[in-house]
């Protein structure tokens, strides 16, 4: 949601009420409605008010008002393990001061439950019609999709959920703009375009513009967008809505952007799950997900530590292996035999050169064998496997040494069809319906987020 959050002076709107009162109005709204995830533009110089009347558990530290600060933020029942601030590389004042401000996104890796993550992005391009603007504006999305996801997808969420919020100041009818590489370089799913038939606008057409106000319905098109690819082990679906619960108050609205709400649900595969993340969110990511063989089971484990775990490997039955981390340190490695399989890893962590890292590691199977390397610290947990499931990857981030490490269990019934849904190693699977009448999806262990917009998530 657009709060409109720019001083007055320089950005008044045009909407009824001061800002100051208005935000307060949006910040009881919010703590109302309780969405689960709120993710916020131009939240900039009525951002300690808009914090005072809100009342979710988890919000973001601004990063200042106007000039100093993004205006994004995330408002949130949910909790994260990593986020970073990136500026966009390109800006245009031509018919806006949006150099005024350093724009650009956020990510998030929120946990949502035990061992489910999903990979947030806030974003706010460019904004204008002028040629200066719409150069700035497709370098914004080709920064984002070159230098951050395609790259940043790729190299920051491969083989996780993602979810990209933002007002993108792009229409799919605006020739100039670039909004389709949303879609086409990394298979994302637009909530509104799903709901509206799964059809996004032409390009050249006339622009689907909004009346004044509130819509009647969701066929008009705002520059307000969510978009959103999930992976067979968390399928998370989207349907979109316009929102006014949020933006109107004592019957005027509150700023000039309607949020958008997106419902989503989730389903965890019946053959795999994984445990939660451990340590500190240093180095390059890894997700051994996509490379798993359709029933994928462990063989041996070889741990690398002396002071702090260095690295480890994992051999599957298929031939299969994984290393991650570093080669230092001495080697330690266990063999299973038949029938075994490892049911829980303690990790402990701590600091190195002001970083979190992994610095011990104690892998123990069914038949009560075990393997360890590194050393213990004050801060320790245990990673335990489901019922009936054992360790057959891992996930997490690592450099010469492991800094951060979750586990990936497999059911060691052949009844593992997860791989199925998961084309070349990432993100697919988008189911093919997003209505916008339902609440919850599919039948097994599942749980809605509602987000709306630049939004909101309800979960």
């Amino acid at each position: 949601m657009n709060v409109a959050g720019l001083p007055a002076i320089l950005n008044p709107n045009g909407e009824a009420g001061d800002k100051t009162t208005n935000t307060m109005y949006i910040g009881q709204k919010m703590s109302q409605i309780n969405y689960g995830i709120i993710n916020v533009q131009e939240d900039f110089n009525y951002h300690a008010t808009l914090y005072q009347y809100d009342t979710h558990p988890f919000r973001t530290a601004t990063s200042g008002g106007v000039p100093f600060g993004s205006g994004l933020n995330t408002l949130s029942k949910y909790d994260w393990v990593d986020f970073e601030r990136i500026k966009w590389d390109q800006c245009s004042n031509a018919s806006e001061s949006d150099c005024l401000t350093p724009k650009g996104f956020t990510f998030m890796r929120v946990r949502i439950d035990e061992g489910v993550y999903i990979d947030m992005i806030n974003l706010h391009t460019d904004a204008g019609t002028e040629p200066g603007d719409e150069v700035a504006r497709r370098s914004n999305i080709q920064q984002l999709y070159n230098v951050q996801v395609a790259d940043f997808i790729n190299t920051h969420s491969a083989s996780n959920a993602v979810i990209v919020f933002g007002d993108t100041n792009s229409r799919y009818t605006r020739s100039d703009d670039n909004i389709r590489l949303f879609t086409t370089q990394n298979g994302l799913t637009d909530a509104w375009v799903q709901a509206i038939g799964g059809k996004a606008p032409a390009a050249g057409a006339d622009a689907i513009v909004c009346p004044e106000g509130i819509p009647s319905n969701i066929n008009c098109e705002v520059v307000d967008k969510v978009l959103y690819v999930p992976i067979s082990l968390v399928t998370n679906s989207g349907d979109a809505h316009e929102d006014n619960s949020a933006t109107v108050d004592h019957g005027h609205t509150l700023t000039d952007h309607n949020p958008i709400r997106v419902d989503f649900g989730y389903t965890l595969s019946s053959g795999l799950r994984q445990s939660d993340l451990y340590g500190g969110p240093h180095g390059n990511w890894f997700n051994d997900l996509s490379s798993l063989p359709s029933s994928p089971k462990l063989a041996s484990i070889t741990l690398r530590g002396a002071n702090r775990l260095d690295g480890f490997s994992l051999a599957l039955t298929s031939g299969r292996t994984f290393t991650h981390g570093g080669s230092g340190g001495d080697a330690y490695s266990l063999a299973l035999g038949s029938g075994e399989y490892i049911t829980s890893v303690k990790l402990c962590w701590g600091q190195k050169d002001g970083r979190t890292r992994n610095f011990y590691a104690q892998a123990t199977t069914n038949k009560g064998k075990s393997v360890q390397a590194g050393k213990t610290t004050g801060d320790c947990a245990t990673a335990t496997a489901p019922s009936g499931y054992g360790v057959v990857g891992t996930y997490g981030q690592d450099g010469d040494e492991v800094d951060q490490l979750g586990f990936i269990y497999a059911q060691h019934h052949p009844i593992n069809t997860l791989r199925k849904n998961l084309k070349q190693g990432h993100l697919r699977n988008i189911p093919s319906d997003v209505r916008a009448s339902s609440r919850r999806l599919m039948s097994g262990d599942h749980d809605s987020i509602g987000m709306e917009h630049c939004g909101f998530i309800s979960l």
